[in-house]
């Protein structure tokens, strides 16, 4: 059987409260669970002591016997000290034009600048 330690939504609509718990890989997120090991309230500030609460000798048992905890638990871990913490993803940098792309906007660039000049007024027809 293999052993997640993840996060299980409770909580009103809007106001999300999040178990700490050990369960199953196949159970529902917020189905049948093995042991509770935790709180998570993302609703109070960073800094206040409620936002996260671990049972800290729990989640080393459930860890010893081959429990894997899921991303967002594992940074919780990390900044506990109870793990190493894990590699923050760089999001991709917005790649940059193609060549041909850039001539393009190169030449409306000259472009623009050059009737940016006073040009002179058309001629009229005279009757």
């Amino acid at each position: 059987m293999a052993l997640k330690i993840r996060m299980a939504r409770g909580g009103a609509k809007k106001r999300p409260f999040y178990r700490i718990v050990v369960a199953d890989i196949r159970s529902p997120r917020d189905g049948r669970f093995i042991e509770k090991l935790g709180t998570f309230n993302p609703m109070v500030p960073d800094d206040h002591p409620q936002r996260l609460i671990l049972d800290i000798e729990r989640i080393k048992h459930w860890l010893s016997v081959g429990a894997l905890p899921s991303e967002r638990i594992a940074k919780f871990l990390g900044k506990a000290g109870l793990r190493d913490m894990p590699k923050i993803r760089e999001t991709p940098k917005k790649s940059a034009p193609r060549a041909k792309t850039q001539e393009r906007l190169k030449a409306a660039e000259g472009g623009a600048a050059a009737p940016a000049a006073p040009a002179a007024p058309a001629p009229t027809a005279a009757t």
